[in-house]
């Protein structure tokens, strides 16, 4: 199974900008839709965000202010974020889109203050 670790994430103020990375292992990359999710305490995991390709696709939340991208070659999705908001603290993640459980890592925390 692929395997995904995340970073970049940390403490910002709101309108900052923070810079995710995902590293995965274990497959092809190139041809597999690779998203971000996230998670904040107490609220189901939501989706953030997907590519493949040059297609890009993005929750209603985060449109506008991230942007995904990734580097096929170094198998790494990343995700841009601007403007943060507090709303947007949570645990992020990556994974395949639809998601594969075996494949959910640790996350990385964003922490957005006020």
């Amino acid at each position: 199974q692929v395997q995904l670790v995340e970073s970049g994430g940390g403490l910002v103020q709101a309108g900052g900008s923070l810079r995710l990375s995902c590293a995965a292992s274990g497959r092809t990359f190139s041809s597999i839709i690779m998203g971000w999710f996230r998670q904040a305490p107490g609220k189901e995991r939501e989706f953030v965000a997907s590519c493949v390709g040059r297609t890009t696709y993005y929750a209603d939340a985060v449109k506008g202010r991230f942007t995904i991208s990734r580097d096929n070659a170094k198998n790494t999705v990343y995700l841009q974020m601007d403007s943060l908001k507090p709303d947007d603290t949570a645990v992020y993640y990556c994974n395949t889109v639809p998601p594969s459980r075996a494949s959910w890592g640790q996350g990385t925390q964003v922490t957005v203050s006020s």
